[in-house]
């Protein structure tokens, strides 16, 4: 308590005897170089140095003017071609497509021509988002956690690929947006994602720079010359450690800073309230010593706290990530020993299903809990703190058709662990693919139920859920079925650093491999519950016997197609459509997952309000959920947050 109680003055105290903290009146030039030249503002947007509006003030260069519209818009004009300006940064200018009026999903790869010149470049800030590709092999898994917003700013999940201009595989300074097109790719939007953030902004940003030959006598006194990132041969101005602003001679300069209130502080406001500086110093001496040794006592206190044997491994207790770990499994830490009896020493017989580098086992603890061990492979630190990370973020989700996550455990220094609960009806792979006497089938009823439960727990984590939680892995090993078949999903991909590889990537009906997004696996699950087949060839199979009109060819012979009245046989030709655009449009964002989950939840209730009798349970399952709520609204007043 005593340490809670004098922390703040310590750190305060701190503060004011670091040597950085001093201040000091003077300023490395004159007061009347600290501004800009022209202080000018368009509608909402300060212009700052050295972009101006007035010619009078260009001190640079004429190619950082720029010209207001209406006096509320504001454009930056190369090449005769103007591009609106929608925000600064100190090291760049974001902006829209030129002579673009309206917000679009995507645009053409050839409609923004700038790719650079002496004095802007194409920032490798800028996050990607490719549309159409025919070739997935430059999209990037790592951008897909970011937020990128929509037109209307929400949040609308990022782009089936995307790719950060920062990766240099695809893309490097000097090319345009049209180096692109060698895989395929039909269209792109951009976000700008400042460097330790997660946030997206929509538009491109432009590093900008001054040309070398040209720089003399524009940076100010105290401050550095630095190269420009995407400006080939261009320079920037920074102010030195230990002084703040702009760096430019005829900007704001660099003046020396102070710390105030733990912020950076200019000029002369700081000494104007140095005797109070003074004050809490001398009180903060004599509390310090007390702070100190309140400290150590509750340090030795929290040493001596006794651990639970079953919550802490201490075969692992070197582990620098155990604790990260502890944090991340919310639940119990798991014993490995306990595992390995559980699934009989990781025996093949109990695999569930696998992907490059992870397995899911089934198991059996000793007080009968039937659990399914994920265990996965990481190379190295970072990719274990990824899947750290992911197994918090996903124990802090409850959803009735999730599988939940009961603990962790590390057998290894990379090699974790996570334990989910397992119904004992196994999973829905082993129900569609029974062989011999054992095989029993699903009927189109509850293969209808399992479909619309998967897609309602995607649409639910990939809409309501921030940020938005993708499984990267789906198919019908990792949907888990409980005693009356409902959907518990697992198996999300927990380390999607190799995401691309880890699955078979399958072709279009033209040859083309596709990005496989969780709609177009939902599709080729779809698909895999018509059939009853999980060959791997599947989707091209289907799509060509759909289009043929021979869909009952390829019907699962459980399903007595031809038996079925017609309203079944209907129910099952707009399923396999459902799967055909989920296929070919789920790759490029075109069909989004509560569009999936809308279309199969009104053909539910059609069955339970049609001619089956047995649909009481699908009506309770959805009746309480958020999204039935917006799917019983009219298309164009649905929300989705």
């Amino acid at each position: 308590m005593l340490a809670l109680l004098f922390a703040p003055l310590f750190l305060f105290t701190l503060l004011h005897q670091s040597p950085i903290s001093h201040c000091l009146q003077e300023t490395t030039q004159h007061p009347q170089k600290l501004i800009s030249q022209c202080d000018e503002k368009c509608g909402k947007l300060r212009i700052p140095f050295p972009f101006h509006l007035n010619t009078s003030c260009a001190s640079v260069s004429n190619a950082f003017h720029l010209s207001c519209s209406n006096s509320t818009t504001l454009y930056l004009n190369i090449d005769s071609l103007s591009y609106k300006v929608l925000e600064f940064f100190s090291d760049g200018i974001l902006v829209d497509f030129a002579g673009s009026s309206t917000c679009r999903q995507y645009n053409d790869l050839n409609s923004f021509g700038l790719a650079g010149n002496d004095c802007f470049g194409i920032s490798v800030d800028n996050v990607i988002g490719l549309y159409d590709c025919e070739d997935s092999s430059l999209c990037k898994a790592d951008c897909e956690t970011i937020d990128l917003p929509g037109c209307d700013g929400s949040g609308s999940g990022p782009p089936a690929c995307c790719y950060p201009l920062s990766d240099h595989s695809s893309w490097d300074f000097g090319d345009g947006f049209s180096v692109f097109s060698k895989f395929g790719c039909r269209g792109f939007s951009s976000w700008v994602v400042s460097r330790g953030t997660n946030t997206g902004k929509r538009g491109v940003k432009l590093e900008w720079a001054v040309p070398r030959n040209s720089s003399k006598g524009v940076c100010a006194d105290k401050a550095d010359i630095v190269n420009a990132t995407a400006v080939d041969g261009g320079i920037r101005c920074k102010c030195q450690d230990g002084f703040v602003g702009d760096g430019y001679a005829s900007g704001e300069g660099c003046m020396k800073s102070s710390i105030k209130d733990g912020e950076e502080a200019r000029g002369s406001d700081h000494d104007t309230k140095k005797h109070r500086g003074k004050m809490v110093t001398i009180l903060a001496g004599v509390v310090g010593p007390i702070f100190i040794i309140a400290s150590l006592i509750a340090l030795f206190c929290l040493l001596k706290r006794p651990v639970k044997a079953d919550m802490y491994d201490p075969d692992h207790a070197h582990l620098h990530s155990t604790i990260s770990f502890r944090k991340a499994c919310r639940t119990r830490l798991f014993n490995y020993h306990e595992l390995e009896n559980a699934t009989r020493g990781f025996d093949g017989d109990q695999k569930l299903a696998s992907s490059n580098n992870s397995t899911i086992y089934a198991g059996v603890l000793g007080d009968d809990t039937h659990i399914a061990v994920h265990k996965v492979e990481c190379r190295d630190e970072r990719e274990l703190t990824q899947v750290l990370s992911r197994v918090e973020v996903l124990s802090a989700v409850l959803h009735r058709n999730m599988a939940r996550v009961l603990g962790c455990c590390i057998n290894s220094v990379y090699s974790p662990l996570v334990v989910y609960e397992y119904p004992a009806n196994g999973t829905l792979e082993e129900h569609l693919h029974q062989s011999g006497e054992q095989k029993v089938g699903l009927d189109w009823y509850k293969r209808l139920r399992i479909s619309a439960e998967t897609a309602s727990v995607l649409a639910f984590l990939q809409y309501e859920i921030i940020p938005p939680i993708f499984h990267h892995d789906l198919k019908s090993g990792n949907i888990f079925l409980n005693e009356d078949l409902s959907v518990k999903v697992a198996g999300f991909k927990l380390l999607t650093t190799s995401l691309g590889n880890d699955t078979h990537p399958y072709s279009n009906h033209d040859g083309s491999r596709i990005h496989q997004s969780d709609v177009y696996n939902f599709g080729v699950l779809l698909l895999e519950l018509i059939t009853g087949s999980k060959n791997k060839e599947l989707p091209a199979i289907a799509l060509k016997k759909i289009r043929s009109g021979k869909l009952e060819e390829i019907v699962d012979p459980c399903l007595h197609y031809n038996e079925q009245p017609p309203f079944r046989r209907d129910q099952i030709e707009v399923i396999a459509d459902l799967a055909t655009r989920c296929l070919l449009f789920g790759g490029d964002g075109k069909i989004g997952m509560v569009e999936v989950a809308r279309e199969l939840i009104h053909i539910a209730k059609e069955s339970i309000d049609g001619s089956s009798k047995r649909g009481r349970g699908l009506e309770e399952t959805f009746s309480n959920s958020s999204l039935l709520q917006m799917i019983s609204m009219s298309p164009d007043s649905i929300y989705v947050p």
